[in-house]
């Protein structure tokens, strides 16, 4: 889409007739003083040059560290880019109507971008109508299905993110049978970073996958290729919305499928802690459990204690600051982000972590993912 960015007071015209209702709406704030009423939580100072320009920065929740340190990247780079940021959070995973009221309050309030981890794709429409209403939207780690919903996405592969921790698996077990449980992020919605790191994580592994958009279409038996090769069983597909308290219980429905699971596939590091407590209480302690997300803690710390066999690292400040000054220039120079060649997005990098490397597969430890990891307490 391609189109003349109007003047803030004329969106700000346009959203005042079009999403009235919008602005009196309240949002789950992710931090930066908003309160949780959608009112600028960051208001740029000094750096950048050029008129202040307005960004909403919409999470999925306001909780998982990945998260919060969205929002320092995206605070941090609007002081030095005089850009005022505005932040809004999901409750939970997958809240799509606490982003869409986000969504408009930016337009409401006349915002001039916005960044945003789509909850799933429930909220394309209300994207295509802000930047319909002339709203630059960047979508941040999770590309929208499709991709041009958005102006560009800012983001890991994690096709790639979860294909590194499947090579990494299936050289770890060593040729022996690898009894796998899956525990996604959602089974009653559709989510790209969903399918692309479980569908990835099996291609690592060198198991067919029907349709990489798709969780749970594979066969659930058969030859895994990676590493020495040998005998594989799927046990479960299970949601846990990314949190430890549905990870526990998405690994004791599991469980309780089979006590053979040896192989834990975990949508991230928070869901990971949960399914490592559950098959610590179920007296299960040789299973490798693998992950993506590589945050300070619980992800690299994880690792470094053994409960995480490798992660594949992310870089979410990168994600949010580059995010504010792609905005930034094309409200004041009209100049498009360009993406990574060979993608639909811009590749912001991703790493394996593990202290347990193999042979075929480029890592780094945990020494040095501590010096790059995001959520330091």
């Amino acid at each position: 889409m391609k189109y003349t960015l109007p003047t803030r007071r004329h969106r700000r015209l346009f959203g005042a007739l079009a999403l009235s209702a919008a602005a009196a709406l309240t949002l789950s704030a992710c931090g930066g003083g908003d309160g949780g009423t959608g009112e600028p939580g960051a208001s740029a100072s000094g750096g950048g040059g050029g008129e202040e320009v307005a960004v909403t920065l919409i999470t999925k929740t306001s909780t998982n560290p990945f998260f919060i340190a969205m929002q320092q990247g995206a605070e941090e780079a609007g002081k030095a880019n005089n850009v005022s940021i505005t932040t809004a959070a999901g409750k939970e995973d997958g809240d799509e109507t606490t982003q869409i009221a986000a969504i408009e309050a930016a337009v409401a309030r006349g915002d001039q971008g916005i960044l945003i981890t789509p909850a799933t794709d429930g909220v394309n429409p209300a994207i295509e109508q802000a930047r319909t209403a002339g709203l630059y939207v960047i979508a941040l780690d999770t590309p929208p299905d499709p991709p041009d919903v958005v102006d560009i996405t800012f983001a890991t592969d994690n096709f790639k993110a979860g294909e590194l921790i499947g090579k990494w698996a299936a050289a770890t077990m060593d040729g022996q049978k690898a009894n796998i449980a899956l525990l996604d992020l959602f089974n009653d919605k559709v989510a790209s970073v969903d399918y692309n790191r479980d569908q990835g994580f099996l291609t690592g592994m060198g198991i067919d996958v029907k349709d990489k958009t798709k969780n749970g279409d594979e066969e659930p038996t058969g030859k895994y290729t990676g590493g020495k090769g040998g005998d594989y069983q799927i046990f479960c597909n299970e949601p846990t919305n990314g949190a430890p308290d549905q990870g526990k219980t998405a690994m004791e429905t599991c469980l309780a499928k089979s006590k053979d699971i040896n192989l834990v596939y975990t949508i991230n590091e928070p869901s990971a802690t949960g399914a490592a407590e559950a098959l610590e209480a179920a007296g299960i302690k040789d299973a490798v459990i693998v992950s993506v997300d590589g945050g300070c803690d619980p992800g690299i710390t994880s690792v470094k204690s053994g409960v995480i066999g490798a992660t594949s690292q992310q870089y979410p400040l990168d994600m949010a600051k580059l995010g504010v000054e792609a905005i930034a220039k094309k409200v004041r120079e009209n100049v498009d982000p360009q993406v990574t060649e060979g993608l639909d997005f811009y590749d912001t990098g991703v790493k394996l972590v593990t202290d347990k490397p193999v042979d075929g597969v480029e890592s780094i430890d945990t020494t040095e993912a501590e010096s790059l990891c995001w959520g330091k307490k």
